[in-house]
């Protein structure tokens, strides 16, 4: 027995030991020695612009205070990376200077009612019956002021469209009184549990834009500004087509302001930057695209909406939107939403309705609006007049039931809603040229636009 042990010692054990050993040499022999210093200043360096890369940019409360830890030999010093260059590095945009250049002439208003709480109808934020634009007629006629500004569950009338697409266009689009039914698609985007919206000034001497429904019956208007001053501020006038008011407070310094840009050749797609109050949180601003033009809401003849994705919520009424050159392109007016917070889908007024409409009450305390008197039937191609009101402009002009249009001017027109928007957006005097057929002839017609009555705004 002890041979054969001796046998397998010398034939197996001892050749595997003698080849582990040769080798462990062989590599202690031929593998490079790794330089430990270098190697851990490599790993500084690493660690150092990782943490660059991965510090908050925003920092939400104060640091730590940690005992002093040398991990790492002082040769090993980092290089400083500031946040840009990673920006830079990494291709991200920052909004951060055009917020410092538009911001001061952001303001927070607020606002107080009398003590009955009675509303004059003037549109108060979401008590107003007349939605967002204050407009309660349906945009494909302008001689129904009698028609309901807000109806839960419409009858089809005489429209410009089908009758079932009336109905589905007032049940998904048209805003509804926030007090009479609990579920909400489309609301203004003010806070009327605290009285809070938002505006811009326009004009050093005070002048600041806002909407309607945010000053509406308003009997004590405060505005607060970027440098932390509350001034009183009084109305100058008011649109109820548009949804615009203008107010003005009295400085004894020039204010920061803002200038309009040109909403005509904003594109979806484009960058916007969105300042105002939501929520009663001041001095606010979000990021975002333009997502759709020319929407459409159901609310008046000159609905032309800007729909954004930048978080809008309430508060943020008759606050700015900004093109990343700094100028105004839309006023914030409402939001898409079964809550009360953003939901992606908020909309603003363009600057090229805003403008003039400021303007005119800059200049006179009110604005006009063009007035045709028909009704517009567009369910089929060429549209045609279905109603005229005798009374009314296109009437004396000489238009009549069963016209059908093919143009104003040069521009030919296939929808109500584009000649209404036309209309609406017209000075009262204006002279538009219709071409119409007639029993089988063409003809042109000069119709001088009249002036909209009270009781259809």
């Amino acid at each position: 027995m002890l041979p054969d042990v001796r046998r397998v010692l010398w034939s197996a054990c001892i050749p595997a030991l003698v080849s582990g050993v040769v080798a462990a040499a062989v590599c202690l022999i031929l593998l490079p020695k790794k330089d430990k210093p270098a190697a851990t200043a490599s790993l500084a360096r690493n660690m150092a612009l990782y943490k660059a890369a991965h510090h908050p940019p925003v920092p939400v409360s104060s640091p730590l205070v940690l005992p002093s830890v040398q991990p790492f030999p002082p040769a090993a010093k980092a290089p400083v990376v500031t946040s840009a260059q990673v920006r830079d590095a990494l291709n991200l945009p920052s909004f951060a200077p055009l917020v410092h250049q538009v911001i001061p002439a952001v303001v927070n208003i607020s606002i107080s009612h009398s003590p009955s709480g009675q509303d004059d109808g003037s549109g108060d934020g979401d008590a107003s019956p007349q939605g967002v634009g204050g407009q309660g007629a349906d945009s494909s006629s302008d001689v129904e002021p009698d028609a309901p500004a807000v109806a839960p569950h419409p009858t089809p009338k005489s429209h410009s469209v089908a009758p079932h697409t009336v109905r589905k266009k007032r049940h998904v689009h048209q805003l509804h009184n926030l007090r009479n039914i609990h579920r909400r698609v489309v609301r203004p985007a003010d806070d009327d549990l605290s009285g809070a919206g938002s505006g811009f000034v326009v004009d050093a001497s005070g002048v600041i834009v806002t909407n309607r429904h945010v000053v509406g019956n308003a009997t004590r208007v405060m505005v607060s500004l970027s440098d932390g001053r509350s001034l009183p501020a009084h109305i100058l006038g008011d649109d109820p087509m548009t949804d615009i008011a203008v107010i003005k407070v009295d400085s004894e310094t020039p204010l920061p302001c803002v200038t309009w840009g040109d909403s005509h050749q904003v594109e979806i797609g484009d960058w916007v930057l969105v300042a105002g109050n939501p929520f009663g949180f001041g001095s606010s601003v979000t990021a975002g695209i333009v997502s759709a033009v020319g929407r459409d809401l159901g609310i008046g003849a000159l609905d032309d909406f800007m729909q954004l994705d930048a978080p809008i919520n309430p508060g943020n009424s008759g606050g700015p939107a900004f093109n990343l050159q700094g100028q105004v392109v839309a006023v914030n007016a409402a939001i898409a939403s079964p809550s009360d917070g953003s939901v992606g889908i908020g909309f603003g007024i363009p600057a090229e309705i805003v403008a003039p409409v400021v303007e005119s009450i800059e200049k006179t305390g009110h604005v006009e609006h063009g007035w045709l008197g028909v009704t517009l039937n567009d369910a089929t191609s060429p549209m045609w007049i279905e109603d005229v009101d005798p009374h009314g402009a296109a009437w004396l002009g000489g238009l009549r039931k069963k016209d059908a249009i093919l143009a104003i001017g040069h521009i030919a027109v296939h929808d109500a809603r584009t000649v209404l928007r036309s209309v609406a957006a017209a000075h009262p005097g204006t002279i538009f040229n219709f071409t119409i057929r007639r029993h089988g002839e063409v003809m042109t017609l000069p119709v001088t636009l009249g002036k909209r009555p009270v009781t259809d705004l």
